[in-house]
């Protein structure tokens, strides 16, 4: 798919507009699945073709260390069953303000396309340096596999979706779903492969953070250059756990298909990724890379002609990777 196709419509808006007129929106409280029995339809797995109604819950999905994690359900109305999408959020790996609420708008409009979308936190503090946070997102994987069916979702497949930072956390789960130290929290039912989506949405990903701490260096930008080096302790983890390196050092890997969304008018980020495309498929790997012209780091994040753009190559994307009739 090329870049040079704009979506003028203003589809964020018309999406939450329709959506919040039948949305039950259950507020900050935390809720329990739905009970494992519930049943689920046969129909097959579907995008909708007009926006659905959906309501959002929140519920403990994770404890560890006598902390306990939470999740946002964005649950579409209906039957089901529905695509789930487990929502990674950013954050340079550290900074505790950013949470899984950051692509709340985003998470709406892919809920009233009809997808089951679970964006989560996890541990991100100077304190959980790499991989305690890989290990988190590994069990997220799995753990919504193994719950998919209490939220009218299909368990066989689920994709994931990350932004930044967190696109990275779920490149190298992805990859290496089985690595112990990614495998490390245990799952009763789901095996470490399990981990791995059946397809990725990464949108301006940290696909080489060894190229991208240089870059924000090269700008004098040291503000930024920190979450490296304090994500990245000891500093020989940087090239350990990187993406572009892995692929370049021919480890052997998992490559689900994926679809990465980058804005041109973010730093170095579109040769980052054009690298990363290039090398991931001559690992064997599918990608789909398109540069947003005109888009800065973070755009998923606001309303307008980006993210509007971006949720239609999602939709596209994501309906492609559906089980046919």
């Amino acid at each position: 798919m090329g870049v040079d196709r704009i979506y003028r419509r203003p589809l964020v808006s018309l999406i939450l507009a329709f959506a919040a007129a039948g949305c039950a929106q259950l507020g900050a409280q935390s809720q329990s699945p739905a009970p494992a029995s519930a049943v689920v339809s046969s129909r097959p797995l579907r995008l909708a073709n007009e926006p659905l109604p959906f309501h959002t819950r929140d519920l403990d999905y994770f404890e560890i260390d006598g902390k306990t994690f939470q999740a946002t359900v964005y649950q579409p109305e209906g039957p089901g069953p529905f695509p789930a999408l487990l929502d990674v959020h950013g954050g340079a790996w550290v900074r505790e303000d950013v949470r899984r609420d950051e692509h709340a708008l985003m998470d709406k409009a892919l809920a009233a396309m009809g997808l089951v979308v679970v964006a989560v936190d996890f541990r991100q503090s100077a304190q959980h340096r790499y991989p305690t946070s890989v290990a988190d997102v590994n069990f997220a994987m799995r753990w919504l596999r193994s719950n998919a069916l209490k939220f009218k979702a299909s368990s066989q497949i689920v994709g994931a979706l990350g932004s930044s930072s967190g696109g990275h956390l779920l490149l190298l789960s992805s990859m290496r779903p089985s690595d112990p130290r990614y495998a490390a929290l245990p799952l009763t039912g789901i095996p470490p492969d399990g981990a791995s989506p059946d397809y990725l949405v990464l949108v301006y990903p940290m696909s080489d953070p060894v190229a991208r701490r240089a870059y924000q260096q090269q700008v004098g930008n040291l503000a930024m250059v920190k979450p490296f080096d304090v994500y990245f302790s000891p500093p020989e983890s940087l090239q350990e756990g990187n993406p572009q390196l892995i692929l370049d050092r021919r480890e052997p890997v998992k490559l689900a298909p994926i679809l990465l969304l980058q804005g041109t008018a973010d730093g170095n980020g579109p040769e980052m990724q054009q690298r990363f495309a290039a090398s991931y498929r001559a690992a064997g790997g599918k990608i789909q890379l398109e540069l947003l012209p005109g888009a800065p780091h973070n755009f998923v994040n606001l309303a307008g002609a980006h993210l509007d753009h971006a949720l239609g190559l999602m939709k596209a994307f994501i309906g492609q990777q559906l089980p046919g009739p």
